[in-house]
């Protein structure tokens, strides 16, 4: 049976299967409990603190409208957490749209619901998707709402979003304003072995608080949770008058620093629609730079369009000073030599900003580089020009790391030929003949096959190919005698030259980019697993500085007429075969059994080649503060638990997320 008229009976049996039983309408929150990622990004630890963000960023939301000013954050002895706010209260009248329904429960129950889309009760907010509370709602076992509006006091209990009761008046109230949310997260969604870390909560709620002057955020957590925990207090008060120049302050710590006093302002936008603030200082140690950038309060940890605006402005304005005291080398400074050593805090406050995804870990609002831009530019330049000595400090610094980099630069475009002759590189190693650094790469292949296909697919100026055979040693699972005798580790580190461990050099790094490039398969994605954990382990500063990628082979072939068409998997397939093809019979399909099989010029055209291929870059955390040490952690013990020698874990982890598997490959 030809592929065609294989794939002409397998539509036909789908066909089948597929009616009008099938189309299912989750209504109410039914598809964030079945499908928790598309709204928190998992069920990892990671999405279950950000349950608490959404409750936390709306009572934010309050303060930065101006009528809040007190937020109380509780851990409490079984997990659940209360955070309570002094603002206007929920409304709880019947909502004119569901008038059988409080506006209370409408929000709680409805996604798409909140009084945050017309700019009107927030002129500017972190919550825009309506979704946020009616999520937590959805993802909590219990929650009790109490909301105090025009000294009368209501209740409404939920569980799995769905309320429980009605809402109950609880009479009037003299003293007391503002909405209160307890809620537990559900432990069917997020395990049973899932809790809050009390450091986790209290460094959000101290970022909150530095974030706004005018907040007083009250932290309180039982004691009994903080048994192993001695850093974290039980009780404090959590309020900066300087806000970002308080938290600037606090991340250096007793850090040296380039210039005596930081560069810290903010501006108000026109026309009330938010403002900038920003603190930034230069450090002596690279490793003590970072940036932290929010967006109405929503830490962006992926940057955006601000950060963007910031480094334009920072950059262009060092030149033009540098230029005015006639610096012949002005021309010469990058960004990266002005950015690369400052640590970094910037908040935004903008109306609509559009971040990307619902976590909002990356803003993308094309106009925030111009306002961030214009507001920063001016009192930068007149930083510089009023205190001379700083200026000149700043100025002599950036110019060393310059001069570093270039020097750097020129070591480069010989590194490959000195570090050839000063190291013996494997014989199967397939180098590329390029001078310099930039621009070259180095594949890692499973097997002889596939690395002979690569050698012929290869653009041999600048890329190299290394082929291992099958799966390489599980370094997290073994000891470091056997990790240090495994041949294939020690070429994959003799052909990259940088060393491991505590002995890695990046200026020894022989390649621009590593790409682990395996089959499309079960046993090509354990291959990748095991060698990105030998990266993860012994040469961990290789991530941190995205040197580190996976290739995207294509699974099929798609033949058309004269057309032909790659594709990734068994959806873009379809996908293709449907837009491409209008479901044509006259479609031929191949399934590439492995890279080997593939020829050259396919491997090339679809895999390798620069204009053509897709790569996912590996990512790291580098612990520079608490925030990405926490991130770090987190990597560290999914890493632990999937790749360690303890098969319980594994075995957890797969009961723990078997339920949210929507493909399975068997």
């Amino acid at each position: 049976m030809s592929d065609i008229d294989l794939f002409v009976n397998n539509q036909q049996a789908a066909a089948s299967d597929y009616n009008e039983s099938s189309i299912e309408i989750l209504e109410g929150l039914e598809p964030v409990r079945r499908r928790p990622g598309m709204y928190i990004g998992g069920t990892d630890e990671a999405s279950y603190h950000h349950l608490v963000s959404e409750i936390l960023d709306n009572a934010m939301d309050e303060a930065v409208a101006g009528f809040a000013s007190v937020i109380e954050v509780e851990l409490l002895s079984d997990g659940s957490v209360r955070i309570k706010d002094n603002g206007r209260g929920i409304p709880v009248g019947p909502h004119p749209k569901f008038p059988d329904k409080s506006t209370l429960e409408v929000i709680m129950t409805t996604l798409h619901s909140g009084g945050k889309f017309d700019g009107k009760a927030y002129k500017v907010s972190g919550g825009l998707h309506g979704v946020g509370a009616a999520v937590v709602s959805a993802l909590s076992s219990q929650m009790i709402i109490e909301v105090a509006r025009e000294k009368h006091l209501w209740r409404q209990t939920y569980s799995k979003g769905i309320p429980q009761t009605g809402l109950e008046d609880l009479g009037t109230v003299a003293n007391r304003r503002g909405t209160t949310v307890y809620f537990k997260p559900d432990s069917e969604i997020f395990g049973e072995d899932m809790h809050f870390k009390p450091s986790t909560l209290f460094r959000m709620a101290r970022a909150k608080a530095f974030l706004f002057k005018g907040i007083e955020i009250r932290w309180k957590c039982d004691p009994s949770l903080l048994v192993n925990d001695d850093k974290t207090p039980a009780e404090e008060i959590l309020k900066f008058p300087n806000g970002l120049e308080d938290f600037l302050n606090f991340q250096l710590r007793e850090k040296e620093t380039i210039s005596t006093k930081p560069f810290c302002g903010k501006v108000d936008l026109a026309d009330n629609k938010g403002y900038i603030e920003w603190a930034i200082s230069w450090v002596v140690d690279d490793e003590d730079a970072f940036t932290n950038s929010y967006c109405n309060t929503i830490r962006t940890p992926q940057g955006g369009t601000h950060e963007a605006g910031l480094r334009s402005a920072l950059t262009r304005c060092v030149r033009s000073y540098a230029e005015m005291c006639g610096n012949k080398k002005a021309s010469d400074l990058i960004t990266d030599d002005i950015i690369g050593g400052a640590a970094i805090v910037l908040s935004l406050f903008m109306r609509e900003p559009q971040f990307q995804g619902q976590t909002k870990d990356k803003l993308g609002s094309p106009e925030a580089t111009r306002l961030v831009e214009n507001a920063i530019k001016d009192p930068f330049d007149h930083w510089l020009s009023s205190d001379r000595e700083n200026a000149k400090a700043l100025l002599d610094y950036i110019q060393e790391r310059s001069l570093i980099r270039q020097k750097k630069k020129k070591e480069n475009e010989v590194s490959r030929i000195t570090v050839s002759k000063r190291l013996k590189l494997p014989g199967k190693l397939a180098d590329c003949s390029h001078k310099e650094l930039a621009g070259t790469e180095l594949f890692i292949v499973e097997g002889d096959s596939a690395g002979g296909s690569a050698k012929s697919a290869r653009d041999r100026n600048t890329q190299a190919i290394l082929p291992i055979r099958g799966k390489i040693l599980n370094v997290e699972s073994k000891s470091d005698n056997k990790i240090y005798a495994n041949q294939e580790i020690n070429d994959i580190t003799e052909a990259l030259g940088c060393g491991r461990r505590k002995d890695y050099k990046e200026e020894n790094l022989r390649y621009e980019k590593i790409i682990i490039m395996t089959d499309a398969d079960v046993d090509g994605a354990h291959i990748a697993s095991l060698l990105m954990t030998l990266f993860y382990r012994e040469m961990p500063k290789l991530i941190q500085n995205k040197h580190l990628y996976l290739a995207v082979p294509p699974l099929y072939r798609i033949a058309y007429g004269s057309k032909v068409y790659y594709a990734l998997d068994d959806a873009d397939k379809d996908r293709i075969i449907k837009k491409e093809a209008k479901n044509s019979k006259k479609v031929e399909i191949s399934r590439f059994k492995g890279l080997g099989e593939m020829p050259p010029a396919q491997l090339r055209e679809t895999t390798m080649s620069k204009e053509n291929r897709t790569l996912i870059r590996v990512m790291l955390p580098n612990p520079r503060n608490e925030e990405e040490q926490l991130e770090f952690d987190a990597t560290n013990d999914i890493v632990m638990q999937l790749m360690g020698d303890n098969p319980k874990l594994r075995f957890k982890f797969i009961q723990e997320h078997a339920k949210f598997v929507q493909d399975l490959d068997i």
